[in-house]
């Protein structure tokens, strides 16, 4: 980092703490605090914090939120440097409830990862985290005073799951409840798994500090892990296969890590997990949100927002999506994301005019926001849209086939002697999800220039003709590849990208020239064992031609006349996703014997046309 660089970052860090300082010093004058533990119906009592406006003239709605990751600061005189959903709910004078959930930080009871939903309580001190919220809710409407009657929960990531269970079968009190970046599936899509692939890096990160035993309350939790370097690849790497990391790090104290490496399959365990089939019969107003760059939870917000669309057709429910990473909407003003610029505060703008308004309208009668469907912000051009249904309604399905040559056009492709394409995949040099791999998974690699991928033997790479017109691709992209392996399993990783111009002036802010650089717009990856059932994984027959057929999630960009549709598929991402041994394996189980080349083919015949399926809007 060079001198103004860090000049410039100095007086950022500067900023944050003064305005840190001055939110603080906010809510001393403006709140008294509380800390309560409440009991739920089987006796467990949930430490509480209650932050109630000193202003009592009036009566105040309530917000709560839930989380495994503390409440901190504990302590009646201790105050936070803000106040979720933002601050602008503190300045309007609502009631904030913050609680550790079960078994996590100061309150009692086992905490269970994504604890899945009862439909049925055959007891009536049965629990969940839907009851534990009603509970919740029931003790603040006959403890707390000068309360309006009226409650909305929100959280992001984790905290969203909370906010989806307490949606569920909600306390008549709830009005509105926010899931934002909700983990929704771990299997499917979510933070754990993509189509059935292991994410490596993200979960052994996560659990090697969340998931160690708690033997009682505390306010600290969790470890510090030491990987002896910084870089990830080579640890991940030097892991060996995915058993050696319960055998050398965590020993057997991390439960959780144990149960996944015990259901490798979209079993009952991990369907039980899946709070979609419950998403009925929901009566709050719901306002999901997400961003189009988030590496952990974008499944989980598209498919809350579709799943409770679909299922309570009467039931307000909007769905806000904006260029951003995991929370980003909340922790600064959403302008960038590593080299790409939005040209706005997109995050301020959403928390001024959306998602304020929300609250205030459901939880105090304020306003009558003109809230759409869908507010959507649309990456290349820039622009946030006001649509009545998602995807829009004048997008249009077409296909964008893989060519002979490495080509890449709207149109099947032509009679030709090349009928595939096909490339070496070795397990012991994967390739790399990203140019720069830390032991922790940056944020920007899902925006990232993906030159450095296009140039790997082990990658295949389609790019089209320099449009002729502006083409957004509006909606889910769904991957239909004829594909053909000499192993007996691998994994399909389609990216979709945005190749600027040669020409194009400017460069990233870690001056990477904007010129050739190949934005990375949407990345999936599906473990083939999967391609015909979660449940049930099937091996490839040797050589023999097979579908494959998976979902890349949705993106709303515009790729900008002059430019360049690419599409790069591989067989591992690594250390993002754990290494596939391209043999029909259990892969929790796998032995370093079991990992071994393969060569694969993508068919791009008459015959065989391996496509992407998209929703396409044109602009002259």
């Amino acid at each position: 980092m060079n001198n103004f660089l860090k000049k410039i970052f100095l007086i950022c860090l500067l900023f944050a703490f003064s305005l840190h300082a001055q939110e603080e010093q906010y809510l001393r004058a403006h709140y008294t605090k509380q800390e309560v533990y409440i009991p739920m119906r089987d006796g467990v009592r949930l430490f509480t914090a209650i932050y109630t406006p000193k202003n009592a003239a009036q009566k105040h709605p309530i917000i709560l939120q839930r989380t495994p990751y503390s409440i901190a600061p504990y302590g009646a005189d201790q105050m936070p440097d803000g106040m979720p959903p933002s601050m602008l709910e503190a300045r309007e004078g609502y009631i904030f409830v913050n609680q550790d959930v079960r078994g996590r930080f100061m309150s009692e009871g086992e905490f269970v990862d994504i604890r899945p939903y009862l439909p049925v309580k055959k007891k009536k001190n049965d629990i969940d985290e839907s009851t534990d919220a009603y509970d919740t809710i029931e003790w603040l409407l006959k403890n707390l005073k000068n309360h309006n009657g009226r409650v909305g929960v929100t959280g992001i990531s984790y905290p969203g799951f909370y906010t989806t269970m307490a949606t569920i079968a909600a306390h008549p009190a709830v009005v509105a409840t926010s899931p934002q970046a909700p983990c929704t599936d771990w299997f499917l899509g979510d933070d754990e798994h993509h189509h059935g692939a292991f994410f490596l890096s993200e979960n052994f990160n996560f659990y090697a500090w969340f998931g160690w035993p708690r033997h009682k309350p505390s306010m600290s939790h969790g470890r510090r892990f030491s990987y002896g370097t910084p870089d990830g690849y080579d640890f991940f790497l030097d892991l060996g296969p995915l058993a050696n990391a319960n055998k050398l790090f965590l020993h057997d104290s991390v439960a959780y890590w144990n149960l996944l490496m015990q259901h490798g399959t979209y079993d009952e365990f991990m369907q039980a997990r899946s709070v979609l089939p419950h998403l009925k019969n929901i009566k709050p107003a719901v306002m999901t949100v997400g961003g189009w760059f988030d590496k952990e939870n974008l499944f989980g917000a598209l498919k809350t927002y579709k799943t409770i669309e679909k299922n309570n057709p009467n039931t307000f429910n909007i769905l806000v999506m904006g260029p951003w990473y995991h929370g980003q909407w909340h922790s600064d003003d959403g302008e960038q994301l590593g080299g790409i610029d939005f040209s706005s505060k997109t995050a301020q703008w959403f928390r001024e005019n959306v998602q304020l308004p929300f609250f205030n309208f459901y939880l105090k009668n304020k306003g009558a926001p003109k809230l759409a469907e869908a507010i959507v912000f649309e990456t290349g051009a820039n622009k946030w849209h006001m649509l009545e249904r998602w995807p829009p309604k004048n997008a249009v399905a077409e296909k964008l086939y893989l060519q002979p040559s490495g080509k890449l056009a709207f149109a099947p492709p032509p009679n030709s002697v090349q009928l595939y394409s096909e490339y070496v995949s070795d397990p012991g040099k994967p390739v790399p999800h990203s140019t720069t791999i830390n032991v922790s998974i940056k944020k920007e690699y899902m925006i990232e220039d993906q030159r450095f991928a296009a140039r790997r033997p082990d990658v295949l790479v389609f790019e089209s003709e320099a449009l002729q017109e502006d083409v957004t691709i509006a909606g889910p992209i769904i991957a239909s590849l004829f594909v053909s392996t000499t192993g007996t399993d691998t994994d399909w990783v389609v990216k979709v990208i945005d190749v600027f111009p040669d020409t194009m002036a400017g460069a990233t802010p870690t001056a990477t020239p904007l010129g050739g650089y190949q934005m990375l717009v949407r990345a999936e990856v599906m473990r083939g064992k999967f391609r015909n059932s979660y449940s049930k994984p099937d091996p490839f027959v040797p050589d023999q031609i097979t579908k494959v057929e998976f979902e890349l999630q949705d993106v709303f960009h515009r790729f900008k006349k002059g430019r360049k549709l690419m599409v790069q598929i591989q067989s591992s991402w690594f250390p993002l996703v754990d290494r596939n041994p391209q043999k029909f394996v259990d892969i929790y189980r796998a032995q370093a014997s079991d990992f071994q080349k393969a060569t694969h083919r993508v068919y791009h015949s008459l015959q065989q046309g391996s496509h992407l399926k998209l929703s396409v809007q044109r602009q002259k």
